[in-house]
């Protein structure tokens, strides 16, 4: 049995070489970071500069044609209560974006049908940002189905919880 003052002990790399690999590391680093900013920045579409006129910055207004493409039907208030916990109660003001006029008795039925939607809706289903995505996607869903795909998106203007 050999006695433990005749074994050698690894010893690891000594402090200078860690240092300059660490050096070397962080170096490396940095010059891909740079490198594909570079990359980025030269990909990127150059924003528009001010007005050559006095130095203003000129104001971008949407076109007539623009401005027309879209109708906004604001809905009557939406308040119920929700599927679970049945103590809450919600209270929801909603516009429809739309490409075209609706009658008025499809936006009747738009506004009953979400309000009919929000009735089974539960409480952990709109928790966090995540939730309140999936709401107006599944509000977008229906108001769309019942107006014809006329509907181009919900906006949900006001969502409180009681």
């Amino acid at each position: 049995m050999a006695n433990a003052e005749q074994i050698p002990v690894a010893k690891g790399p000594s402090l200078v070489i860690q240092a300059a690999m660490l050096l070397g590391m962080t170096v490396a680093a940095l010059g891909i970071g740079w490198a594909s900013g570079l990359y980025l920045k030269s990909s990127e579409v150059p924003a528009k500069g001010p007005a050559a006129e006095g130095g203003e910055h000129a104001t971008a207004e949407p076109s007539t044609e623009q401005a027309a493409a879209f109708i906004v039907a604001e809905l009557p208030s939406i308040t119920t209560n929700l599927a679970a916990p049945v103590e809450t109660w919600v209270r929801m003001d909603v516009s429809l974006l739309l490409d075209a006029p609706l009658p008025t008795e499809t936006v009747e039925a738009i506004h009953q049908d979400l309000l009919t939607f929000m009735r089974t809706v539960k409480m952990h289903q709109v928790e966090g940002a995540s939730g309140l995505l999936h709401l107006k996607a599944d509000l977008l869903e229906r108001a769309s189905m019942r107006g014809d795909g006329h509907v181009k998106d919900v906006l949900i203007r006001t969502l409180l919880y009681e």
